[in-house]
């Protein structure tokens, strides 16, 4: 049950909702497309901003700014103090450096014991087509740390086989790479 101070902010029963992700000035990914749908099928989204760039990183340049992991522990130590952590969801999207991304281990965990039926929903974006465009060192981060405490994984084939090892040519490979990622931790 939600503290009584967040009770009465709660818009509905439908639930909370941690959201980690980037934010773009230029365009829609991260928390600027996960918010507004979310708030739309009537959860109470709180976003934190993984970093801040001018616009997606696919383009040839891209400026701004990356949080590590210690800022992301003042912020959790903020809403912390004022009891502002009970969350029914934890979504994660794109990180931009490795502290970072462990520091959201040890958020899950805090979360998880103010709220043991926490989902974690973890996106790991870290490429496509063949491209990764975060730090090489965050895959060994995803595969052995994040994806077995994960409830919930959404990888593209490129990250799926990032996190396999597993190369997917067809559809059966890629029930395969399915196979061994829920074999992994998460239940879907």
């Amino acid at each position: 049950m939600a503290p009584p101070i967040l009770s009465l902010a709660l818009p509905s029963e439908t639930g909370r909702v941690l959201s980690i992700q980037s934010h773009t000035v230029q365009g829609y990914v991260g928390n600027k497309s996960a918010v507004f749908p979310l708030q739309l099928l009537g959860y109470d989204v709180d976003p934190i901003h993984s970093v801040q760039f001018s616009n997606h990183t696919g383009y040839p340049t891209f400026k701004g700014q990356v949080l590590n992991g210690q800022q992301l522990c003042d912020l959790i130590e903020g809403l912390e103090a004022n009891n502002l952590l009970y969350y029914t969801h934890l979504l994660t999207g794109y990180i931009g450096s490795v502290s970072f991304l462990n520091t959201i281990l040890q958020v899950v965990e805090k979360l998880r014991s103010i709220n043991p039926n926490l989902i974690y929903v973890c996106d790991p974006v870290m490429g496509d087509e063949g491209k990764l465009y975060v730090p090489s060192e965050l895959v060994s981060v995803y595969r052995e740390k994040v994806v077995p405490v994960a409830s919930m994984l959404t990888p593209n084939q490129f990250e799926a086989e990032q996190l396999t090892g597993f190369r997917i040519g067809s559809e059966a490979d890629g029930r395969e790479a399915c196979k061994i990622l829920h074999a992994a931790g998460p239940a879907k």
